[in-house]
């Protein structure tokens, strides 16, 4: 952040009084700038043992799959979120169940939450920011193709539950990937 919201003069990058962490602070009108963590919020859209994904025709990952989510908009609850993102992008209607997943993502500034939902009808289709929408059972699921950890660690959970005949919350952090260094034999000219 380089300008103040407020009064547009240059901000700084600062610890306020009263506070323990750095934050944009205008030195012209004294204007705090707090940058908080990203809620993405989605649903695990069901209908006969199959599940729900949206191939996505947006960046990041464009082509790969999905479940229907995105970030929460202000407003509204989380389970209004979920069920109008379902809508928005695979036109779908959907009855929500209870939470399921929360994953926390802090290297993005994010937190992924996931609803069981039951799709009210076979009416889905492509919304506006989806390539193509399918059900999948679990064995057809494109795991490799999935486009985001924290969906593929939501969808393995959903499976494993269902097996045990039980659902429970799934609260779960998700860390960078730790860099590798590159093989000598593929750096070699």
């Amino acid at each position: 952040m380089n300008f103040c919201s407020q009064c547009g003069k240059t901000v700084s990058l600062v610890i306020p009084e009263g506070d323990n962490l750095p934050r944009h602070v205008c030195q012209c009108c004294g204007a705090i700038h707090y940058q908080n963590p990203k809620l993405v919020v989605g649903c695990i859209a069901e209908w006969q043992d199959q599940i729900l994904l949206c191939r996505r025709s947006i960046a990041p990952r464009y082509g790969l799959w999905t479940l229907p989510a995105g970030f929460m908009e202000n407003g509204e609850t989380t389970r209004q979120a979920a069920t109008r993102e379902t809508l928005e992008e695979a036109c779908a209607r959907v009855e929500l169940g209870g939470l399921f997943s929360l994953v926390n993502i802090p290297h993005i500034n994010q937190v992924h939450l996931f609803y069981r939902a039951r799709l009210l009808d076979t009416g889905f289709a492509a919304g506006l920011e989806t390539l193509d929408t399918a059900l999948f059972a679990e064995h057809t699921v494109p795991w490799q193709e999935l486009a985001f950890q924290s969906v593929t660690l939501c969808l393995r959970a959903y499976f494993a539950d269902r097996k045990a005949g039980r659902f429970v919350l799934h609260d779960d952090d998700l860390r960078p990937a730790a860099r590798q260094a590159p093989d000598p034999e593929q750096t070699k000219a």
